[in-house]
């Protein structure tokens, strides 16, 4: 028993050091993960760690979090995969939240001004042109997919609803499901045996999410019911995540403003640990008129919001996964989800680009952050607080703003 708690007090501990570290996105993560978790503890196997890795990545919600999750599962239950879950997120969570009231108590400074974020807020858009670029040459790989992913950009330019999001990805998995017999045949000795609790508690908290937003008008019920929905529906990672919010937030609640969001979307990637944090900073701003306490209720809403629901689906499917994935039209239709998810990335980049000038100054910054991104290998932080320190020396020489 106490080899055990050692064993867990170690886990908890190693999740806390990449929290606090694990900068540079899913591709970093997954480096540290492979060094400290598999090399040194031996905590699972490289294999294992591969396998955990992809089933996150097809399932809706934060590919990481569910990783990390899902290794605490292995090593010890529920109980050990909640508690790295919380010792995972609390980093991010804070510092996004903090962000927000930042952000905030700087606008009401200069009278709404965000001329502190004028730089970093063109070069989020360079993150995600990059981000765009480097998913679609993981997940589209055949016509059918390159098809897919067009159709779904086009809808999303013009349909621009946070509820035609789940319908896309639906019809991507199921065009794409019915070309199963090019999967390779897997031999299926047993049948499936499901155990249903954690997809229960998945829909139970969903549907009474739903219900009591509706009846109620509460603004907290309905913005972790927003982010809780937002979370069972994001296939891809973090970057695909921002069309969803910035839709929902921006265009169809308008509870920030799109140079808000961009703002946040660019501290976002100078933050170690889950990309998913941004939820955090448009939670804080959304309940911002109850002061710094409903900015600080806000942040951990959406943090709840966006990471329990990957977190019930990962241990549910977890279960019986080495049978389901033996079945062609499943792993078929994993290629339509992953096609319409780059669709809406594509969508993303000219949606939040929309209302931005089209100016030298935004078009030189978004190309700008893109070329450091693909050909240096200066780390995304230092991007960020470079454009933030530029920022904040513009605002003081055109506004007389005391930093």
């Amino acid at each position: 028993m106490t080899i055990r708690k050692v064993k867990y007090y170690l886990y908890l501990k190693d999740v806390v050091t990449l929290s606090v570290t694990a900068f540079g996105g899913p591709q970093a993560f997954l480096a540290m993960v492979l060094d400290i978790m598999v090399r040194k503890r031996r905590y699972i196997s490289e294999e294992e760690l591969w396998e955990l890795h992809a089933l996150c990545q097809i399932l809706p919600g934060p590919t990481s979090t569910q990783t990390i999750s899902a290794i605490g599962y292995r090593v010890g239950g529920p109980n050990l995969a909640y508690l790295s879950l919380l010792v995972w997120i609390l980093p991010a969570t804070i510092l996004m939240t903090a962000a927000a009231i930042l952000v905030d108590f700087l606008q009401t400074q200069t009278a709404g001004s965000l001329n502190f974020a004028k730089f970093i807020q063109p070069m989020a858009i360079g993150f995600i042109i990059y981000a765009a670029q480097k998913t679609i040459g993981k997940m589209v790989k055949t016509t059918e997919a390159m098809v897919l992913m067009m159709l779904s950009a086009f809808v999303a330019f013009f349909y621009n609803s946070p509820y035609i999001f789940p319908f896309m990805l639906i019809a991507g998995g199921i065009t794409t499901s019915l070309k199963f017999n090019k999967q390779p045949k897997i031999e299926e000795k047993h049948g499936i045996t499901i155990q249903w609790a954690n997809f229960l508690l998945w829909g139970g908290v969903l549907i009474t999410a739903a219900a009591l937003g509706h009846f109620t008008k509460i603004l907290p019920i309905r913005l972790f019911e927003n982010f809780y929905r937002n979370g069972s529906l994001i296939f891809g990672g973090g970057q695909v995540l921002v069309p969803y919010l910035y839709t929902e937030f921006v265009e169809f609640k308008a509870y920030l403003t799109s140079e808000e969001f961009l703002t946040g979307y660019a501290i976002s990637q100078g933050v170690p640990g889950p990309t998913f944090s941004i939820s955090s900073y448009i939670g804080a701003l959304s309940m911002r008129e109850m002061g710094i306490g409903g900015a600080i209720t806000g942040g951990l809403i959406a943090a709840a919001g966006i990471f329990l629901p990957g977190t019930f689906l990962i241990f549910f499917v977890i279960r019986f996964w080495d049978e389901l994935k033996k079945y062609r039209p499943v792993r078929a239709a994993l290629e339509g989800v992953n096609a319409v998810s780059c669709g809406m990335l594509i969508a993303a980049a000219y949606i939040l680009f929309e209302p931005m000038p089209a100016n030298i100054f935004n078009i030189t910054a978004i190309i700008g952050t893109y070329l450091l991104l693909q050909f240096t290998k200066i780390p995304s932080p230092l991007i960020i607080i470079g454009g933030i320190v530029i920022g904040l020396g513009y605002q003081f020489v055109i506004n007389g703003y005391s930093i």
